[in-house]
């Protein structure tokens, strides 16, 4: 047939299944948006079945898009099928069906914004973290369990659990006051829906009698549950996955779904899609040896269909400055050879780990794009030790003092702090000025807060040098622990001590920095306004699944850092595994023997994923300090732009070196790591 022509013949044989359940096995770069698509256009275009029958489910909205345009192309008619996201799904669900549930059909559906200003109004703030709450919430929601299930679970009960679980029913009573709908209650009122009444559960398994799911190996617990509910009648669900890219175990996904898919539901039939048509030899042979350690596998090996390609390169560096130094090095070779800069990626486990990467391209002009989230300097937590700094060096800043009044939370209010603002205003002085005057407000407690805060800024100002003035900061403002308490805590931490490990090695650099030459340093490498066209990409691992590179560089693999300490070793495995497998052409994979971390200097192994990818130091790309040091006065030189040249004096730059060099009469510095002997 026409529809099968391009596909291979497990492609085929899955896009030709039509009733039972189908687990269709796709490993990463085999084609299973092609063959997803085709199985929808054969249904309905071959076998006769109505489009309206058919339901197919992913987790993006780009994905969904992709797939539809796909296979309308191929059905060429005016079938409609539906073909959208589990969320997008519970949302047209709910539209017709909330009724069930005693409530009418124009609720409304609302942001995590919304979700916090509510908390705020049901629970004590002041005593309460917010995020932590809200997290409790939505995990509860995709168990799923409700309020009184929670409170009834007395074996696994704690008592922060159940203060929390009676917030919990106090914002859900907020909701159905005011007929609000959360991102969670799109899946968990679905589900409420059919468990509650199973002879609606059977009209709709009816109804959609072809299910397809999309990344079947990130769905959780209620998902699973619904997708059951809409099995009632029937059996004819294909779910697509890949246990091997399995990543998002700390987000609620269960890999146990696409595990145990096959003693689920009966008679499966399972596919495996085994050929790659994205990656070189070099590549998928490292990716299948690596993930060959994990025991929680349903077991497949991807098969080329490209030539051996280039061996994979390892970097080998001293510190993180010269890994990124290093990178940027080849990153540049690269795109002066043709490489589309979009075709560059820079991957990475640890989000702190991106800002030596980001500081190196901004030195050298190499126009970049953060996907996993906001660059280095521009995260609240950074933003906020940025404030703070620039309102120790002018306490005019009324701004910056806005900023961090209540950073830690010192609860004064917005009414108080209107107050003070105010009476600035007609003194003509600055905020902080006024904060000096007690008798603007009549509360004690605000009062002595605010004398608290005066007393830690004084203190601070009092520093002789800014060495002295970071080593006096965390202990006098706290802010680690303020952050700390919060759901993604650690990584805040993380992302402020590597603020404090790069500020002191700047100090350490140069003893006499002044703040305000550090707070010019750090505007600079955040003004990007003037970037245009292509760029490289920089981004955490888990933002590059379903993204594929040329040439891919993975910074970090040292034990701590990939895998992570105290992490499930095989959902590691499995995130190195997605790594790898970004990258079609060329893959660079870097380790330092050293980095800036939790503030101080550590230092660090190579990750076990390298030894477990069978790759090793002999055929590897190796770059150390001993390669771009240990110059003297007369070495023969070469450099990429300036030719052959002769050193005419060494001096040293913190671990590496500046060379005098003299190019047929004209004389450069040049950093040491950017030349190479001639001889």
């Amino acid at each position: 047939m026409n529809l099968f022509k391009d596909l291979n013949s497990s492609q085929k044989e899955a896009a030709s299944h039509i009733d039972g359940a189908m687990l269709i096995l796709a490993g990463a770069g085999s084609g299973k948006t092609k063959t997803i698509t085709t199985r929808l256009a054969y249904l309905i275009k071959e076998v006769g079945i109505p489009a309206s029958s058919t339901l197919t489910l992913t987790f993006t909205n780009k994905a969904a898009s992709v797939m539809r345009t796909r296979a309308l192309s191929l059905i060429n008619s005016n079938a409609n099928p539906l073909l959208c996201t589990f969320h997008k799904f519970g949302l047209m669900f709910l539209r017709m069906h909330i009724e069930k549930l005693g409530r009418k059909n124009d609720f409304i559906v609302i942001d995590s914004d919304d979700i916090k200003k509510i908390l705020k109004e049901v629970v004590d703030s002041s005593k309460e973290n917010i995020s932590t709450i809200s997290y409790f919430i939505s995990t509860c929601k995709n168990i799923p369990k409700s309020p009184d299930e929670i409170l009834k679970d007395l074996k696994i009960i704690q008592d922060s659990d159940k203060t929390y679980a009676k917030y919990y029913q106090k914002y859900q009573d907020y909701l159905l006051k005011y007929n609000f709908v959360d991102f969670d209650d799109l899946l968990l009122l679905p589900y409420q829906i059919l468990e509650n009444d199973l002879e609606f559960a059977k009209t709709q398994s009816n109804f959609y009698q072809y299910i397809t799911v999309d990344e079947y190996q990130d769905t959780n617990t209620l998902q699973y549950k619904i997708l059951k509910k809409l099995c009632t009648s029937h059996e004819n669900i294909c779910v697509v996955g890949d246990d091997d890219q399995s990543i998002y175990g700390w987000r609620g996904a269960k890999i146990e779904n696409i595990l145990n898919f096959q003693s689920q539901f009966n008679n499966v039939k399972l596919v495996k899609l085994e050929q790659n048509y994205r990656s070189v030899g070099s590549i998928l042979n490292a990716a299948n040896i690596l993930i060959e350690h994990n025991k929680k596998r349903l077991g497949k090996t991807l098969v080329c269909t490209k030539d051996h390609g280039e061996e994979i390169k390892l970097i080998y560096s001293d510190d993180e400055k010269l890994e990124s130094a290093t990178i940027c090095k080849k990153i540049k070779e690269l795109i002066q050879n043709k490489t589309p800069a979009n075709e560059i990626a820079v991957l990475f486990r640890v989000n702190a780990l991106s800002r030596s990467i980001e500081e190196a391209f901004m030195r050298e002009k190499i126009a970049y794009k953060l996907l996993s989230g906001m660059r280095f300097y521009e995260r609240l937590e950074i933003k906020d030790l940025i404030a703070y700094l620039r309102f120790l060096a002018n306490t005019d800043d009324d701004f910056s003092l806005k900023r961090i009044i209540n950073r830690p939370k010192r609860g004064i209010g917005e009414s108080s702090i209107k107050k003070f603002e105010e009476y600035a205003k007609k003194e003509k002085i600055s905020l902080f000025e006024a904060l000096c005057n007690p008798n603007i407000i009549s509360s004690k407690k605000t009062n002595h807060e605010i004398q608290k805060f005066i007393h830690s800024i004084y203190e601070l100002l009092e520093c002789q040098n800014l060495k002295q003035l970071i080593d006096q900061f965390e202990e006098k403002i706290k802010l680690k622990d303020f952050y700390k308490e919060q759901i993604d805590g650690e990584d805040r931490v993380a992302n402020i001590c590597e603020f404090y490990a790069n500020l002191n090695d700047k100090i350490k650099q140069n003893p006499d920095l002044k703040l305000n030459d550090f707070l010019s340093e750090i505007s600079l490498l955040s003004d990007q306004d003037n970037l245009d066209g292509d760029c490289v990409y920089i981004m955490s691992i888990h933002a590059s699944k379903g993204l594929e590179f040329d040439h891919v560089f993975i910074i970090g693999l040292e034990e701590g850092f990939f895998p992570v300490d105290n992490s499930d070793i095989e959902e590691e495995r499995r995130l190195a595994y997605v790594a790898i497998t970004r990258a079609k052409k060329q893959l660079h994979l870097s380790v330092s023997n050293s980095r800036f971390y939790r503030g101080s200097r550590t230092k660090l192994f190579p990750s076990r994923f390298l030894e477990e990818s069978k790759l090793s130091q002999d055929s590897s790309y190796f770059i150390s300090q001993k390669n771009v040091s240990n110059y003297k006065k007369g070495d023969l030189i070469k450099h990429k732009i300036f030719g052959i040249g002769r050193v005419v004096d060494v001096n040293k730059n913190g671990k590496e070196e500046r060379l005098k060099i003299n190019f047929g009469g004209i004389e450069r510095t040049i950093l040491s790591s950017f030349v190479e002997r001639a001889v």
